[in-house]
């Protein structure tokens, strides 16, 4: 089968996925509308080609917090990826450095944060930290990181609680026995009195005890964690002009613009509608990224022109290593990377500098 398309790739994963898992994978909250409304928020928008300007050679090169990848589409934190691909996180972290860009690891990897260096050395990697209701277990993940050579923290802020997915729920979702939470191993099956979350012992959510992650993290923790490392932190998960300003003056370093896939609340708005007053309110102080229904290298010219400095990509990913691991994860970027060089030269940009707002066109309903 000709891989052509990410839909292909999203094809092939449906058919040879277990349906728990492709559950997993696909599962959006409650009714999905947000999930959906990613996807179709890019449909609403469209380009406005400039023509006859010289785009006979083309650069897709860009910077993010100051390091050069080769184009500006990154892998966003997507867990487990061993139950699509038995060697997975290491596999997307080949594939990434293979391609010279981002790969953004996220905290319930199915490969320890060591192996995953191990298998990458020299890939470009930031990590996605949750707060947890024992603290020294972030504190403890974050000196780990920092450590390996990750060069920056993206605090996902939109999991005080998970999503209700329904199709997890039908399905009972577990992680089958063979695999762990590598970055978690043993931590939770110690014996009484010595674990330092006991009390969490219990049904378990996703790899780990229920009621481990803290819902009353709030802006204070920026500061927690500021006081933990030297690494620039990027909060994940901001949907709104007011708490985009409130990260800026809380000093860090950058924002994903996220809904979590449509996992987490469903009837927010879609990423890319929510990118424009984001990027306003900032004004270029701190980076701004998104991600959410990115599919196309259309998709991805959309988001750059709106503003975004990098988008990140997750089912996408994960449909790769299904298809064929490490190969597969570089066929899906290569392909985007290709689909976004031809969209930018038929709109008519040579490089990323070139992209901006005027390229953009929302349609009328």
């Amino acid at each position: 089968m000709s891989m052509v398309c990410l839909t292909d790739f999203e094809e092939y994963a449906k058919q040879h996925l277990s349906k728990a898992t492709w559950d997993y994978y696909a599962a959006g909250a409650d009714e999905c509308c947000t999930r959906d409304d990613n996807l179709l928020a890019y449909k609403r928008i469209r380009l406005r080609p400039r023509i006859l300007r010289d785009v006979s050679v083309s650069d897709t090169r860009t910077t993010v917090l100051g390091t050069e990848i080769s184009f500006p589409v990154g892998i966003a934190p997507t867990a487990f990826h061993c139950l699509a691909w038995h060697e997975g996180e290491m596999a997307t972290a080949r594939a990434t450095e293979a391609v010279n860009t981002c790969y953004i690891t996220s905290t319930y990897s199915t490969c320890s944060v060591e192996e995953i260096v191990a298998a990458a050395p020299n890939g470009y990697r930031w990590f996605q930290l949750y707060v947890y209701r024992d603290r020294k277990l972030s504190e403890q993940i974050v000196h780990r990181v920092e450590s390996l050579g990750y060069k920056a923290l993206v605090l996902t802020v939109d999991v005080p609680y998970t999503g209700k997915r329904r199709n997890d729920i039908r399905n009972q979702f577990k992680l089958p026995p063979h695999l762990k939470v590598k970055n978690f191993d043993g931590v939770f099956q110690c014996v009484p009195h010595c674990c330092p979350i006991q009390e969490s012992a219990g049904p378990e959510e996703y790899g780990i005890p229920a009621n481990t992650l803290d819902p009353s993290i709030s802006w204070k923790d920026v500061y927690w964690l500021q006081s933990l490392t030297r690494l620039p932190i990027i909060i994940k998960g901001i949907l709104t002009k007011e708490d985009a300003e409130l990260a800026v003056e809380h000093g860090v370093q950058g924002i994903i613009v996220s809904n979590h896939g449509g996992r987490q609340l469903d009837g927010g708005p879609a990423t890319i509608d929510c990118l424009s007053e984001i990027v306003d309110t900032v004004q270029g102080r701190i980076e701004v990224y998104m991600d959410g229904g990115i599919r196309t290298g259309s998709d991805v010219l959309k988001a750059v022109a709106l503003g975004a400095k990098c988008v990140f990509i997750g089912r996408p990913a994960v449909w790769g290593l299904a298809y064929k691991g490490e190969e597969g994860v570089r066929e899906v970027l290569q392909i985007l990377n290709d689909e976004f060089r031809l969209s930018m030269a038929l709109s008519g940009c040579r490089n990323v500098a070139e992209i901006n707002r005027n390229l953009i066109q929302f349609s009328k309903l």
